[in-house]
């Protein structure tokens, strides 16, 4: 079946929502498909607990101030333009945010109750007690769904972007002029595999945690938006640099996705102790527990090495208890029901796979490298994050790029003209039972080989050890993807692959210590 739209946003957090909503109330006329790998609820969004970032109390803050912070928080990689549009315009971007019915939490006089995380040299983090992400995507969904040429397809699976490709033109990385006509996306309730073709085409796609055995993402995070745009021939760039986010609640019985344990509880005064209620990270950096994520990640894993454990603690028994669980109401009744009262007693953490700092490469109005296509959210690499994302910044990112990416597609939308000669997806084959067990077999085995080798220390033996054993999950998934019917599993499949394999060859070609990517085969001096 062939359908036609505007716009194609594939993607329903933040990013794509934000998106959709600009271009759709900007041009009536258009239609809007947004594309939701299961439901629209279901996000990376819906998961941030800590905030977004924006300098909203100019008594005290400005945007130099976090520039600086941003640019020290991801070791001088980032792009300066991109770092100053994003902080720029944050204010702007809280604005429409509020406007399409996001609740920010404010002190009784009606300012923003602001909070602090670490490498933020100001308080000015935007929250809704600890669930941010979820106010957001509650408010954004409302607004999508008051939007009317706006059509939310649920438990629609892209499957491949289409291009000059898919005419019989042979693609390249050196070919000039590459352009997507849409994408072929696969109906879970037809069990076919439909071509929608777009005038613009937009990856929102989010992020990639599932590919590792430990995550705070859903397990919807396989990064399918950048694997799409790497066989697509789009440039993907800064793989190498994926941040653990230090403080995960250890639960065993509750590993992927883990319950994520926010910056903002450090910056409330937490401290990091082992169990014996030791404090160590003096030992690592004189900001202590609010140091930057890659830091106090790298310290939380030396100790737990050091001394053999699963994990160390946050300690917060020394605040007001009132006042804690006010602030953190979820993670109290989380906590809670583990038997653990956070009042009282230490919280359990470790550090899990969090958040990809690259992705699709893309200018400062989102475009890839391929016409017709933008990447916005967590899937595209913008330049501001550099080698390590400064906490809050993300969703920040991704409000003002939606509103570059739409502000350019908008202006050029009239350009664009359907491709009407794309042929249909042949969907000839069938899955049996056994091929399904050997696709959960192969997707286990890819969160064992990046947790194991490509995790928060790396070392040049370790990354070919992964790239060998990716390489031939690979081979084997390729074989079984060509002759069978694709379902969502296999094609999640093929993506954890592609951007596993991205994430080991991207940091086997960084011959350096930086930012989130550190080896022990190319070690910084100490500093004296």
């Amino acid at each position: 079946m062939i359908h036609q739209y505007d716009f194609l946003v594939v993607g329903s957090g933040v990013a794509g929502m934000s998106y959709a909503l600009q271009v759709a109330e900007e041009r009536p006329d258009c239609r809007v498909a947004l594309i939701c790998k299961t439901n629209i609820e279901t996000s990376n969004t819906s998961k941030a607990q800590g905030g977004v970032s924006a300098v909203t109390n100019f008594e005290v803050d400005n945007f130099e101030k976090h520039i600086q912070d941003t640019l020290v928080a991801g070791d001088h990689l980032n792009d300066p333009d991109a770092v100053r549009l994003v902080v720029e315009r944050g204010p702007s971007g809280i604005g429409r945010l509020v406007c399409w019915g996001v609740n920010f939490d404010r002190k009784k006089d009606g300012t923003y109750d602001l909070h602090r995380e670490g490498g933020h040299s100001e308080f000015r983090i935007l929250h809704h007690a600890d669930d941010t992400g979820f106010e957001i995507q509650r408010g954004l969904i409302e607004a999508v769904r008051r939007q009317a040429n706006i059509s939310v397809l649920e438990r629609h699976f892209a499957v491949e972007i289409i291009t000059q490709h898919h005419l019989g033109i042979e693609v390249t990385r050196r070919t000039p002029d590459i352009e997507c006509y849409g994408a072929y996306i696969l109906n879970e309730s037809t069990g076919k595999i439909d071509t929608f073709l777009s005038r613009v085409t937009v990856l929102a796609t989010g992020g990639c945690g599932a590919v590792y055995a430990n995550t705070s993402n859903p397990t919807i995070a396989t990064g399918d938006g950048v694997a799409m745009a790497y066989r697509a021939k789009a440039t993907v760039q800064d793989m190498e640099f994926v941040q653990f986010h230090p403080t995960v609640l250890y639960n065993p019985a509750e590993t992927h996705p883990a319950y994520l344990i926010t910056e903002a509880m450090r910056g409330y005064g937490g401290i990091l102790r082992l169990p014996t209620g030791e404090e160590f990270m003096q030992k690592y950096d004189e900001r202590l527990s609010l140091a930057p994520r890659d830091i106090v990640a790298r310290a939380i894993d030396a100790e737990m090495k050091r001394c053999g454990l699963d994990h160390v603690c946050l300690d917060v028994t020394h605040k007001d208890p009132e006042e804690t669980k006010r602030h953190f109401p979820n993670i109290y009744a989380k906590c809670m029901s583990l038997g653990i009262d956070i009042t009282q007693q230490y919280i359990p953490v470790a550090p899990a796979a969090h958040y990809l700092c690259g992705g699709i490469k893309v200018d400062l109005s989102a475009r890839s490298s391929i016409k017709r296509l933008y990447a916005v959210g967590e899937c595209a690499c913008t330049g501001l994050h550099g080698g390590n994302r400064l906490a809050s910044n993300s969703l920040i990112e991704a409000v003002v790029y939606a509103e570059t990416a739409a502000a350019h597609s908008l202006e050029h939308l009239d350009e664009y003209r359907f491709h009407e000669h794309i042929p249909e997806w042949n969907d000839e084959g069938t899955l049996s039972n056994d091929e399904r067990v050997l696709i959960t077999q192969a997707a286990r085995e890819v969160g064992q080989i990046m947790s194991a080798y490509v995790g928060i220390v790396r070392s040049d033996l370790r990354l070919r050890r992964a790239w060998v054993r990716l390489d031939l999950l690979y081979e084997e998934t390729e074989e079984l993807f060509k002759r069978v019917t694709a379902t969502p599993e296999l094609c999640e499949l093929r993506n954890m692959i592609n951007v596993g394999y991205l994430i080991a060859r991207q940091a086997m070609e960084r011959k350096e210590s930086r930012g989130l990517h550190y080896t022990i085969d190319y070690l910084k001096p100490q500093r004296p």
